[in-house]
């Protein structure tokens, strides 16, 4: 039977390249992005907005009208949407730090959750895409942080939990090249060669090399692998800057 793996934020950069890669081992690729637009690599794509289940105590009954007569089994569960609202302590917005955690921390929990039976029945995988946020971050980045610490939280205590039926990781990229990451410096490419430059093998990552290493995660071949959050930084966490 063909493999099947429901993808979340698909349309990102990470997110298509995720797509790509199952497709091209052989998955059947659901993709699920708050955006429509076309994506080859998905074979059955649903437009789906996280955050509404999120607000909603009938969150269940409203994925089973949109998941089940589409979605019979399920092998992986790629938890990888996420939204970045820059902040900081002094002017936290309520709504948007509610916003941050309903997307990136509430929506992976609820989605597990809801396909947890599927994927015990498949003994299938949850990998949930993190950042090198949870571990290290900069100026503004509070809500994003506590988020993805908190994601991280949430994949440890899940594979204690799920007592091997389902195992659970997460995958903690630094500066990977996509489309946000180059917005987020404003399309400056100037701030973007530094950026790479600060990184010990001298590059930021690709989105294919984020792909790959969720690709082993999924194989049984690596089963012993569960509760980890694999970093992929370039070396960047082991860097202790000088003053210049």
């Amino acid at each position: 039977m063909q493999k099947k793996v429901i993808i979340t934020g698909v349309l990102g950069g990470i997110g298509s390249g995720l797509a790509k890669a199952f497709k091209e081992d052989g998955y059947f690729v659901i993709g699920l992005d708050i955006k429509e637009e076309k994506l080859n690599e998905c074979d059955l794509f649903i437009q789906f907005d996280l955050q509404q289940y999120c607000n909603s105590n009938e969150y269940r009954t409203l994925l089973n009208q949109r998941f089940n007569k589409e979605i019979d089994y399920l092998n992986v569960l790629i938890n990888n949407a996420a939204v970045q609202l820059l902040d900081n302590i002094k002017d936290i917005k309520l709504n948007e730090w509610e916003h941050t955690l309903q997307v990136n921390l509430t929506g992976p929990m609820l989605l597990s959750q809801y396909f947890i039976q599927q994927l015990e029945d498949t003994r299938g995988c949850i990998i949930n895409i993190a950042s090198i946020h949870q571990e290290l971050t900069k100026r503004r980045f509070v809500s994003y942080a506590t988020s993805k610490s908190a994601l991280v939280g949430l994949t440890k205590s899940m594979s204690v939990d799920l007592q091997g039926k389902v195992r659970v990781n997460a995958i903690s990229p630094a500066a990977i090249d996509t489309p946000m990451l180059h917005e987020g410096f404003n399309n400056d490419g100037d701030k973007v060669k530094q950026l790479n430059e600060m990184h010990p093998i001298q590059r930021i990552g690709k989105p294919f090399e984020v792909t790959k290493l969720a690709l082993l995660l999924a194989e049984d071949t690596l089963g012993f692998i569960n509760g980890a959050n694999i970093k992929i930084d370039g070396g960047i966490s082991n860097v202790l800057k000088d003053l210049e």
